[in-house]
């Protein structure tokens, strides 16, 4: 039964989030674009925003007792996708961290609200007192691995690029995130599977998105690893 206190919390982290995107990520995008540009800029920008909204709005449902099942939050996580859709749709994009080219922070929003559900009933099984622990290092590998790697190639770089100097800082990162929460060894095997398929850009001839690849295959990784 959804409680008046999870309401409250939905609405709160949901006025976070939106602080993050219209306030925070834009002046984000307002200083790096005087230095480098709208295409470096952007890119920062939307990196503040994973690490920022998507980040913190996680580690806070994990560690405090806000939710007692994933329901609103992935709710509230498809309203988002809805939100960063729409501008996609009339032509009327948030241009500090939207690109008419894709729609990767769409993509973003779908697979968190998808993995902090599947965590919770993986976090059930394994039976974690906060199940939503279970959640955690798909979805910050995804929000916070990954844009420390974006944060790195463009510092280094000043363009979307894949590059191993990326992916290293990413598993640093994510290595250090597992093994903080108690993931241990089967923690740093996700990192580095994370790590490593965030470097795949291609498959065949499809472009893959690593904001739907990363998630997939940490949280499979810790998953399988948990049932050996």
């Amino acid at each position: 039964m959804i409680t008046t206190s999870e309401l409250l919390w939905t609405g709160a982290l949901f006025v976070w989030v939106m602080f993050v995107v219209l306030v925070v990520s834009k002046a984000v995008y307002n200083f790096f674009e005087k230095k480098h540009g709208h295409k470096v800029a952007i890119y920062y920008a939307r990196k503040a925003i994973h690490i920022l909204a998507a980040g913190v709005v996680t580690l806070l449902i994990a560690l405090l007792p806000i939710f007692s099942t994933p329901v609103l939050p992935f709710i509230m996580g498809l309203v988002l996708a809805l939100l960063t859709y729409l501008p996609h749709h009339t032509g009327k994009l948030m241009y500090w961290f939207q690109d008419p080219e894709n729609i990767y922070e769409v993509d973003f929003c779908i697979m968190w609200s998808i993995f902090i559900t599947l965590g919770w009933f993986a976090g059930v099984q394994f039976g974690y007192n906060s199940p939503f622990l279970f959640s955690v290092p798909a979805l910050l590998f995804m929000a916070v691995g990954d844009g420390v790697t974006g944060i790195v190639r463009n510092a280094l770089f000043k363009r979307r690029v894949k590059h191993w100097s990326g992916n290293v800082a990413m598993f640093i990162v994510c290595t250090a995130i597992a093994l903080a929460l108690g993931f241990g060894l089967p923690g740093v095997l996700a990192a580095l599977a994370a790590s490593l398929v965030e470097r795949v850009e291609y498959l065949g001839g499809i472009r893959l998105d690593d904001n739907i690849t990363v998630p997939i295959v940490s949280f499979g990784a810790l998953y399988l690893l948990h049932l050996l």
